[in-house]
């Protein structure tokens, strides 16, 4: 195949959040509310740690790659032979945060269908996040 039929694709959505970062790192990294937003998990806020989210449909294996609390977080995120990077970020304004999550690493055109997988579903995720913000004490 010709590499320059290739090209990397990521999804991003961003949000102006009315919530601290350190309530959003919260519900990004305790596994009981991220199992409210996104899937069941084993997650730990713990660099090079393996966990994975599990969903009816099946599992996506993860590793955690850094963390910088009330910052950065970043994990790895294959399922079905997609090999992506998940990177959240944490960005204090007068009015609260500004959250940002990008998925990168999708070789298109062969991970089309994953992409817009991941185009369709990451809004709905962190809309779901938003809900279990404004729930959360």
């Amino acid at each position: 195949m010709n590499e320059a039929s290739t090209e990397t694709q990521s999804v991003v959505v961003e949000r102006d959040i009315p919530h601290p970062p350190e309530k959003i790192w919260r519900a990004l990294t305790q596994p009981h509310l991220i199992e409210e937003w996104l899937m069941k998990n084993d997650f730990k806020a713990a660099v090079d740690h393996r966990f994975s989210f599990r969903g009816d449909w099946g599992s996506v294996d993860c590793q955690v790659l850094s963390v910088e609390a009330h910052k950065t977080l970043a994990y790895t995120w294959a399922a079905f032979g997609l090999k992506s990077v998940v990177t959240w970020t944490l960005t204090p304004t007068s009015t609260g945060t500004r959250l940002r999550v990008e998925q990168s690493g999708f070789q298109l055109p062969q991970m089309r269908q994953a992409y817009q997988g991941a185009k369709a579903a990451w809004p709905g995720f962190v809309t779901k996040l938003e809900q279990v913000l404004a729930r959360a004490a």
